[in-house]
């Protein structure tokens, strides 16, 4: 049973999970999770998913935020949307700010310490899929 990183309430936690049974793009079926790889096209017919997961090759491949972005705000997918495969707690920052709401860490990965860095910063300068307002925003 992995352990994972989860958004709930705009509070991370760390959570007992069962697997999932994730399935092939080519094996998915709508209300099924379903994974995709990296360098997939987003599709609207993942909206009928019930979890979409993005597997990471490799943690210098950046294209699954890239695809995270896309199926926030090109989509409107507001499901599950979990990273897996070759994360790292350096990353897990970059993952939740491109719209990433669960992590899974590989085994041998510190969950506390990607706890502690998933929201390391009060504000930002940037717009994000997590945070569309930055500092410079006008609270009136």
């Amino acid at each position: 049973m992995p352990k994972l990183l989860r958004n709930i309430d705009q509070n991370w936690q760390i959570v007992d999970e069962g697997d999932s049974l994730w399935q092939a793009e080519n094996d998915w079926q709508a209300g099924e999770p379903l994974q995709v790889s990296v360098d997939s096209e987003p599709d609207p017919s993942w909206l009928e998913a019930t979890a979409i997961a993005v597997d990471f090759p490799a943690l210098t491949d950046g294209r699954g935020l890239s695809l995270a972005v896309l199926l926030r705000t090109r989509l409107h997918y507001t499901g599950d949307l979990v990273a897996r495969g070759n994360v790292h707690e350096d990353v897990v920052h970059f993952l939740a700010r491109s719209g990433f709401n669960v992590i899974e860490l590989p085994e041998g990965k510190d969950l506390q310490t990607a706890l502690t860095w998933v929201n390391p910063h009060s504000g930002y300068y940037q717009p994000s899929v997590a945070n569309p307002e930055t500092v410079f925003v006008s609270k009136n």
